[in-house]
């Protein structure tokens, strides 16, 4: 396996406030990592500096081997990057389809109206592609947004809470459609509170508490570190 994604020794300091300390997080093509932690432990600040967003104190951002921590977000996305957000950044007034075809009209597909059709279908909701995104419920435009951002032909994918709002039923299936993404070749990188979703997809698990990173390893390993019970897990798993 290779990384496809690293994320070297970063550092984020807004004046006296630290929101990230030394962090390093790699991800690997066929892979899906987990990045767990309280509120405030600095996940999406992390997703911030990796894709553009937050320029970092210190530490340098690598994506398939070249370093692009001066570059702009669209031009990190050119190299194969895509995000979903905590909050819903649909087009409400598209449909899902058009959502979905406009990312990869976008991204420069010779049939973005096929590859929309195509992608809706595999993340399962099809049979709504008529649907304006602002009239979908929470679980199904968590799935338009996860089919934008593939239409984009990722290598590295980063989901922050894809699973908020969805049920246990959706957050089965969403499971195993990360796993299949995954078996693609793309590295998924996962932000999420469904703790018991992450152990079940994640092949390694980064957890992270006030900026810093305080275990990792297989979820059989976190499941047992006394001190990620004691900072976030509780009586969770």
């Amino acid at each position: 396996m290779s990384a496809a994604l690293v994320a070297e020794d970063v550092s984020v300091r807004f004046g006296g406030n630290v929101a990230l300390d030394g962090v390093s997080v790699s991800a690997e093509s066929g892979r899906v990592t987990g990045l767990i932690g309280p509120n405030g432990a600095g996940k999406t600040t992390l997703f911030n500096v990796i894709t553009g967003l937050q320029a970092p104190t210190s530490g340098t951002v690598w994506l398939e081997g070249h370093d692009v921590t001066g570059l702009r977000t669209h031009k990190r996305a050119r190299l194969g990057l895509a995000r979903t957000f905590q909050r819903l950044e649909l087009f409400g007034v598209l449909t899902a389809h058009d959502n979905v075809r406009l990312a990869a009209d976008l991204a420069g597909d010779a049939h973005p109206d096929r590859r929309a059709d195509e992608l809706l279908a595999r993340v399962g909701i099809g049979g709504v592609a008529e649907v304006r995104a602002d009239r979908l419920p929470t679980g199904q435009a968590r799935l338009v947004e996860l089919a934008r951002a593939c239409a984009c032909r990722p290598k590295v994918l980063l989901l922050d809470e894809p699973a908020s709002g969805l049920s246990e039923e959706e957050t089965e299936s969403f499971g195993l459609l990360l796993r299949e993404l995954a078996a693609d070749g793309m590295a998924v990188v996962l932000v999420e509170h469904d703790v018991p979703l992450v152990m079940a997809v994640c092949d390694r698990i980064l957890v992270l508490d006030t900026g810093r990173v305080l275990a990792a390893g297989t979820a059989a390993e976190i499941r047992v570190d006394e001190r990620v019970h004691t900072a976030y897990l509780g009586g969770v798993v």
